[in-house]
């Protein structure tokens, strides 16, 4: 199958003027990257957070070049419950509010079931479902003390629904976020908070390497409708209108970015 042309992303059309968003694994060149920048895109007032700061202080840097004033950054770990706790505090200290909060946390593997570990497993649910957990919960208080309103955008994965060698854990995980995100939209329903997920399959950037094969990477890609990979801003885009008002009767959603069916 012959690649199909990759698309230029689309410039803002204002769809997140005046919100506050907090973007967690916001650092690097990945999805998150690719979200907080979108949002800032749409007029949003941005806050990066991730576990490295290395990366966060550098993809702070670049983003605060074109969008002076419209980012802070609050380094965060999603598996420490006070760090959490800091980086609601510390958005809200900043911004006055928190109008949208996008868990793109996660951790994969490739790891048989047979030679998979209980620290390798634990880890894994820990950081990418127990992790958006902790953040739903921590930001589901304060937009509930704001008066309610708000979104939630959780980042599942298409292996949520698929079976695929290596990724038992992550998908279990993953599947357990789209559980997570249909019954916590029915929780908050009547504060009007709407809670929904992206499923993306696979989407290029360079820390998919350390986990899976190019070969691997490559098949996966040539599987897909347009024969390849999505590009971050690809899914970016989509957690964008979710995280919109354009999205306004949308709550308990798993939204697939994928170009082939699950």
């Amino acid at each position: 199958m012959t690649a199909a042309l990759v698309p230029r992303p689309p410039g803002g059309h204002g769809l997140l003027a005046g919100k506050v968003v907090v973007v967690t694994a916001a650092a690097g060149t990945g999805i998150g990257a690719a979200i907080a920048e979108r949002c800032l895109a749409e007029g949003a007032e941005v806050v990066l957070s991730d576990s490295h700061e290395r990366r966060l202080d550098a993809s702070a840097a670049r983003l605060t070049e074109a969008y002076p004033d419209k980012v802070l950054t609050v380094v965060c770990d999603v598996t420490d419950e006070d760090s959490v706790r800091g980086l609601v505090a510390g958005a809200t200290a900043k911004f006055g509010r928190i109008d949208v909060m996008i868990n793109n946390a996660g951790l994969g593997g490739n790891r048989a079931v047979t030679e998979m570990t209980d620290d390798e497993w634990g880890r894994v649910l820990d950081v990418t479902l127990t992790g958006t957990f902790r953040c739903t919960r921590a930001v589901l208080g304060q937009m509930i003390a704001q008066g309610g309103g708000g979104a939630v955008v959780n980042n599942a994965s298409v292996l949520g629904w698929r079976a695929q060698a290596g990724q038992a854990h992550y998908a279990a995980a993953k599947a357990g976020v789209m559980a997570f995100t249909r019954c916590v939209a029915m929780d908050v329903a009547r504060h009007g908070i709407r809670v929904n997920a992206v499923a993306p399959s696979i989407a290029e950037h360079p820390y998919l390497s350390k986990v899976i094969s190019e070969s691997e990477l490559a098949a996966l890609a040539r599987q897909e409708a347009f024969g390849r990979a999505a590009q971050p801003w690809e899914v970016a885009t989509v957690v964008a209108f979710l995280a919109s008002d354009y999205a306004s009767y949308l709550t308990g959603e798993v939204i697939s970015v994928s170009s082939r069916h699950p």
